[in-house]
């Protein structure tokens, strides 16, 4: 198998991806990797980290990178270039399984839905974050950011693929789908989230529990919370903030005297496996379903272990099969475009 690595993108610079790329060459001896970037920059960490000329490993020039401050547009046409574009390219191109970026999530959606395009039937790709349980599970956030806009068609589409990879990640066979919405009743919600209701009571083979609270989420409700990108991104980027504000207000007060630091001292265990609820070292990143090939996008700041876990699941992915299966399930549930367009008009009427 051989997977496509951006090696550029990173908020800190090619050092994590690479040191990634070498736990992943001890724990996966089966994969290849196609490492896309500057070749003039690489070579020095590829020398650093011991891994220089060897024979799973290939390089692939990129001019340029796309910043993360860059919109998604302008990244894309005016840097055709790019460490992203590159990767996307040999994706298209069939060169490699799947592809791996820590790069610019905007960047990457326009350049794998322009370049790589979408599977037969879907309308859009859609981006599955995987997010943690009071009970110590998991649930995907589905799309996590990468649909500003979306239509009802789009949303029971990214149920269906969230429910696929759902059945990958938690080894469910048949995973719970839920609509995010502001109340539980099917006639809460905006014109988008009471026709996507809709939509979804006709997919009959789904699972379809109804509506979820954004305050319910992670009460192991739904296995698959299904969101336009918008809201989606929103409450992805809101618990980051709460997760963060939290661990700030706990070093706060428990530093305001010598007693409270002794006891915090003890419970330094508790604190360590509090952080790894949200530890997202080990999900390493979020794949964009619906494309016409894998692509996992990790976070700007991936650690040398989450670029290794993202790898991880990138050929996990390819080996659960999950494009066939997605496509499989569309038209199990008749839930192409053109079918639940069909639906839609009726529900219409």
């Amino acid at each position: 198998m051989k997977i496509a690595v951006d090696a550029m993108g990173a908020d800190y610079g090619p050092g994590p991806v690479i040191e990634g790329v070498v736990m992943a060459l001890a724990d996966f001896p089966e994969y290849e990797f196609v490492l896309v970037g500057h070749s003039g920059k690489l070579p020095f960490y590829l020398d650093k980290y011991g891994i220089a000329g060897h024979p799973r490993i290939s390089l692939v020039h990129a001019e340029t990178v796309c910043e993360m401050s860059e919109p998604s547009a302008v990244s894309l046409r005016a840097k055709k270039d790019s460490s992203i574009t590159a990767c996307a390219r040999l994706l298209k191109a069939k060169e490699v399984d799947a592809m791996v970026t820590p790069g610019h999530t905007g960047a990457t959606v326009a350049a794998t839905k322009v370049l790589v395009r979408t599977l037969p039937g879907i309308d859009r790709p859609a981006l599955a974050a995987s997010l943690p349980l009071k009970n110590g599970g998991r649930f995907l956030l589905t799309d996590a950011g990468a649909n500003t806009e979306c239509t009802s068609v789009n949303l029971v589409q990214f149920a269906i693929m969230g429910e696929v990879y759902a059945q990958y990640l938690f080894q469910e066979e048949s995973p719970r789908v839920a609509l995010l919405s502001v109340g539980g009743e099917d006639i809460k919600g905006n014109d988008l989230t009471k026709e996507s209701f809709k939509l979804l009571e006709e997919c009959k083979i789904l699972r379809f529990v109804g509506n979820v609270e954004a305050n319910e989420a992670f009460e192991d409700v739904t296995d698959v919370l299904v969101a336009d990108g918008f809201t989606g991104n929103v409450m992805l980027k809101a618990i980051e903030g709460l997760a963060r504000s939290t661990m700030f207000w706990l070093k706060r007060v428990l530093s305001k005297n010598a007693l409270r630091l002794a006891g915090a001292m003890l419970a330094k265990n508790a604190f360590i496996e509090l952080k790894s609820f949200g530890d997202a070292d080990d999900i390493g990143g979020a794949p964009l379903l619906g494309l016409d090939g894998i692509c996992i996008i990790g976070h700007g700041s991936s650690s040398p272990r989450a670029v290794r876990s993202a790898i991880r699941v990138a050929g996990e992915c390819v080996t659960f099969g999950l494009n066939e299966r997605i496509s499989a399930r569309l038209n199990e549930t008749g839930c192409n475009t053109a079918d639940l367009e069909r639906k839609l008009a009726a529900i219409r009427k």
